[in-house]
């Protein structure tokens, strides 16, 4: 089991995810556009995953027996690119040209042009049963790999997500995690509003999986779950997320599904950023949760 979050990792954690939102909002206003909303949700989730439990080595990307990430919701390319980045898969550089023309590095990106992406995506619904594909083939191979998948709740819509759910468990596949991206929002509205997904959990869990919940903004509580869910698996954490987390102009608002961003407004995000890290680091520093 991985060592618990002590308070100098915690500290340092808040400060990747710090600068990781700060390239996703700048990311944004350098390309014109982006899916911002989503790679705001999702990026404490990464930063815990890339800097804590995902065994990959930047300098041998291609090693055979390295852990696997699919993000299932491909539209979150843009906060994988800003962790991606951050952990030195990619140079800074390689991510400044996101969204040009002639760019590998895209809203969508493609593991064929981009070093540190297992396998393109995009179309929802198709990323779980593709890590399930990675889980069964390491296990045949007898490799120690593990396997990670993110998905947007959204794509808990989709039949093709609960195939692959019902064949991980009946495969026993230990080595597979998914990770739900829950803030509750779509492109066209909140969830409960549109098709309820809850009870959630208990769908999961009839499926046959080992389920974790947890605040998907609180790294201590993100930490445990991946440590309780190493091995133990088919798991699953229902990440309860804020879409937009860090931009307090963006929060919860279906409209920064995706959008663009002047020079004001970047000047807010990045002071709405800077805000909230200060606040987590006082919540850590007077004994709260973050």
């Amino acid at each position: 089991m991985e060592r618990s979050l002590t308070t100098d990792e915690h500290r340092r954690l808040l400060g990747v995810s710090l600068r990781v939102r700060e390239r996703v909002v700048r990311t944004v206003f350098r390309a014109g556009s982006g899916h911002v909303g989503a790679a705001l949700s999702q990026c404490d989730v990464l930063v815990s995953l890339y800097e804590r439990h995902l065994r990959v080595d930047p300098a041998r990307m291609d090693e055979p027996t390295r852990d696997r990430f699919v993000l299932s919701k491909g539209h979150g390319g843009l906060g994988l690119a800003a962790v991606l980045a951050e952990r030195g898969i990619l140079a800074d550089h390689e991510l400044d040209t996101f969204g040009e023309s002639g760019s590998p590095i895209g809203m969508h990106m493609d593991h064929r042009k981009v070093r540190g992406v297992e396998t393109a995506t995009g179309s929802l619904g198709h990323g779980l049963g593709i890590a399930v594909g990675m889980a069964l083939g390491a296990r045949i191979q007898r490799w120690p790999t593990r396997v990670f998948c993110l998905l947007s709740d959204g794509e808990c819509y989709e039949g093709s997500t609960w195939e692959a759910a019902l064949s991980a468990s009946a495969s026993g596949l230990t080595g597979l995690c998914a990770i739900v991206d829950r803030n509750r929002l779509t492109m066209d509205g909140f969830t409960e509003k549109e098709v309820p997904l809850e009870p959630l959990a208990d769908k999961w869990r009839s499926f046959g999986w080992r389920v974790e919940v947890c605040d998907g903004h609180d790294h201590a509580a993100i930490d445990a779950c991946f440590s309780r869910a190493k091995d133990q698996g088919p798991a699953v954490i229902l990440a309860e997320t804020v879409k937009g987390k860090g931009v307090s102009f963006m929060e919860q608002r279906p409209e920064w599904h995706y959008g663009s961003i002047d020079s004001a407004k970047l000047d807010e995000a990045l002071r709405s950023i800077a805000e909230q890290h200060r606040a987590a680091l006082a919540a850590i520093a007077s004994g709260g949760a973050r």
